[in-house]
C-alpha cells in the first residue's frame, strides 16, 4: 500500500462531484452493470479524485471552477473504460478460479508494512484510516489487482513467443534504438561584443575577434584553456575552467556538427561568430557512435517485440470479454465517455486502460 497525502484542494474536488459529476441525484447510484456486476458512483467518483490528485494546478480550484470541470471531463473517458476492463478481468479470473489466499494475502500485508515503515499495528490502521480504508478493503483491492495481473499472464503474455524473423526485422526498422549516438566533451571562451541600441560597433567587432584569434594562438601552443577561460571568458563555464558536456552530436545544429567534425580532439576551431560574440570551441573528448549487433541486442529486442505484441493481444483479448459481456449502462453521458474512449483505443491502440489500480 502506498500511503498518499491529500492535496489541499483534494476536499473541494470531491465536493463538486459530490453536488453535478454525472448528472446523478442519488449518492450510491449504479452507473453501469457489467454481467449484473455494477459500479457505483461513489466508486467511480473515487478513481476521479485519485487521478485529479495529480495535478497539482487543480490543488486550490473552487467547486465551481470551469478549469475543474474541463479536468473531469478529460479524465473520465478513460478511467470509465479502464474500470469496465478492469471489471472484465476480474470476472474472468474468478470463473478461471483464481482466488487470494489467507497465506497469499498476510504475506503481501506484511510485505507492505515493511516497505512502507508500518509494522507497528497502530501505525498500520492510523495508515489505513487515512486513506479511508479497512482491512477488508485492502484486501478486496489486493484481490482485484492480483486476478488483472494472473488474467493477463495467463490469458495473453504467457501464450506471445518471438521468432527469428520478427525480431531481426524490428531490428533492421529501428537502427536508431539499439545506436549510441557521438559524444563531445567541449571547452568554450566567448569574447563578447558590446551591443547598444544603435546595434555593434564595428570596431569593438574587430577587436573582439582579433582578441578571440589571438586567444586561440595561445591555446594552440598549449596555454591551458581553463586559464584563459577564467582569465577572459565572458560565458558563465569560465567558473568550470569553460568546460560544458558532454553533449550528444546529434542534438547539436548541423552547422556546428560541421564545424566540429573537422576538428581533432585537443584542437580548438576557428572563432565563431555566436550572438554575443566570438566564441572559441575546443574539442576535449570525443566518442564515436557505436552500433549494437543483433546478437548484442537481441533481448533486448526480444522484449520490445513481445512487449509490442503483448499490447496488441491484450486488447483483443479484452474485445472478446467486451464481445461476450452484457453491459447495462444507467447514465447515458457515461456511456458516451466511454464509447470515446474505446473508439479511440481502436484508432490507437494503448495498454493504460488494461492496467490494474492499485490499492
Amino acid at each position: 500500500m502506498r500511503r498518499r497525502f491529500v492535496t489541499p484542494g483534494a476536499g473541494l474536488i470531491l465536493a463538486f462531484l459530490l453536488v453535478a459529476p454525472l448528472g446523478a441525484e442519488i449518492f450510491e447510484q449504479v452507473l453501469v452493470k457489467v454481467n449484473g456486476e455494477i459500479i457505483t458512483k461513489s466508486e467511480f467518483e473515487q478513481r476521479q479524485v485519485a487521478e485529479l490528485r495529480n495535478r497539482p494546478e487543480l490543488a486550490n480550484v473552487s467547486p465551481a471552477s470551469p478549469q475543474l470541470r474541463t479536468a473531469i471531463n478529460e479524465i473520465t473517458p478513460d478511467l470509465i473504460l479502464t474500470f469496465v476492463d478492469e471489471l472484465l478481468l476480474i470476472q474472468r479470473g474468478r470463473e478461471l478460479g483464481y482466488a487470494m489466499g489467507d497465506e497469499q494475502f498476510n504475506s503481501i500485508l506484511s510485505g507492505i508494512k515493511k516497505q512502507n515503515n508500518l509494522e507497528d499495528d497502530q501505525k498500520f490502521q492510523a495508515a489505513l484510516k487515512q486513506e479511508g480504508m479497512t482491512l477488508p478493503d485492502l484486501r478486496r483491492n489486493l484481490e482485484r489487482n492480483m486476478l488483472v495481473s494472473q488474467v493477463q499472464r495467463v490469458e495473453v503474455n504467457d501464450k506471445i513467443s518471438v521468432n527469428e524473423e520478427e525480431a531481426r526485422a524490428y531490428y533492421a526498422a529501428h537502427p536508431r534504438d539499439f545506436t549510441t549516438p557521438s559524444e563531445l566533451t567541449l571547452r568554450e571562451l566567448l569574447i563578447e561584443v558590446p551591443t547598444s541600441d544603435r546595434g555593434v560597433n564595428v570596431a569593438q567587432d574587430d577587436e573582439a575577434k582579433a582578441k578571440a584569434e589571438d586567444l586561440r594562438k595561445r591555446l594552440m601552443n598549449g596555454e591551458p584553456f581553463a586559464r584563459l577561460a577564467a582569465d577572459f571568458s565572458a560565458s558563465a563555464s569560465k567558473t568550470n575552467g569553460g568546460l560544458i558536456g558532454p553533449i550528444n552530436h546529434d542534438e547539436l545544429d548541423p552547422r556546428l556538427q560541421k564545424i566540429l567534425d573537422a576538428v581533432k580532439v585537443g584542437d580548438v576551431a576557428e572563432p565563431l561568430r555566436t550572438q554575443r560574440g566570438y566564441q572559441l570551441l575546443k574539442v576535449e573528448t570525443r566518442t564515436e557512435a557505436r552500433v549494437k549487433t543483433f546478437e548484442q541486442a537481441r533481448a533486448e529486442i526480444s522484449g520490445k517485440v513481445a512487449e509490442t505484441k503483448r499490447q496488441t493481444e491484450l486488447l483483443k483479448y479484452l474485445d472478446q470479454l467486451r464481445e461476450q459481456a452484457t453491459v447495462t449502462w444507467r447514465n447515458d453521458d457515461l456511456k458516451k465517455a466511454y464509447e470515446v474512449a474505446l473508439e479511440k483505443r481502436r484508432k490507437q491502440p494503448a495498454l493504460a486502460s488494461a492496467q490494474p489500480s492499485r490499492p
